[in-house]
């Protein structure tokens, strides 16, 4: 019995051991195709990974982004920062969004050297969140591409892809990609392919 259950669990790891090694080569050669692909389709342009996050949702993904097309990374700031609660984030939120307030931002970034700017946004009560906003407001975006990313609670990107191309004026808007809270398992392979179907 005692051999048997040492075979069993021997043949465990060996089978555990074998999906790692098939998952990790995977992810590389997804990676692989993924960076040939930006370098085919946006060779020579410069690119910038923009985020808002609060919670860290939004914060992870920019950096997964990042990490696949080699960009800049700059994180967009508010000047008065959100309350660390959670309902009182929503409550100020809403009342931003309903008054239409354009709040403005501890920090901004000269965008004008850049060519494809990834614009990312938790949704918040159906929109973008307020710093997102302003920025795309402040920023002249004229010829540039931006390129949405919104993580979302269960309700998915409503109309910000839309609402982007709206403030950011004379911009290219491609293709979005949402996100649910930070991702999972499949989120590396989700955003590789949404990479690779982006048409610069």
């Amino acid at each position: 019995m005692k051999k048997y259950l040492l075979k069993l669990s021997f043949a465990l790891i060996v089978i555990a051991s074998f999906c790692f090694i098939l998952k990790h080569s995977w992810d590389s050669s997804a990676n692989a195709e993924i960076n040939a692909h930006m370098k085919g389709e946006i060779m020579d342009k410069k690119i910038l990974v923009t985020y808002f996050s609060w919670g860290g949702n939004t914060k992870h993904i920019a950096q997964k982004i990042q990490t696949k097309t080699k960009g800049d990374i700059f994180e967009i700031t508010p000047a008065e920062s959100y309350p660390s609660n959670y309902h009182a984030t929503t409550v100020m939120a809403k009342e931003q969004i309903e008054k239409r307030v354009e709040i403005p931002l501890k920090n901004n970034i000269d965008i004008s050297g850049y060519d494809v700017i990834f614009v990312g946004t938790p949704a918040w009560w159906y929109t973008m969140a307020p710093p997102v906003k302003t920025f795309l407001i402040i920023n002249n975006f004229e010829g540039k591409t931006i390129v949405p990313f919104i993580t979302h609670g269960g309700g998915g990107e409503y109309s910000i892809k839309k609402e982007m191309g709206e403030y950011a004026n004379g911009s290219k808007v491609l293709n979005s990609i949402s996100i649910y809270n930070k991702g999972d398992d499949s989120t590396d392979s989700e955003i590789s392919e949404w990479l690779n179907g982006l048409k610069m």
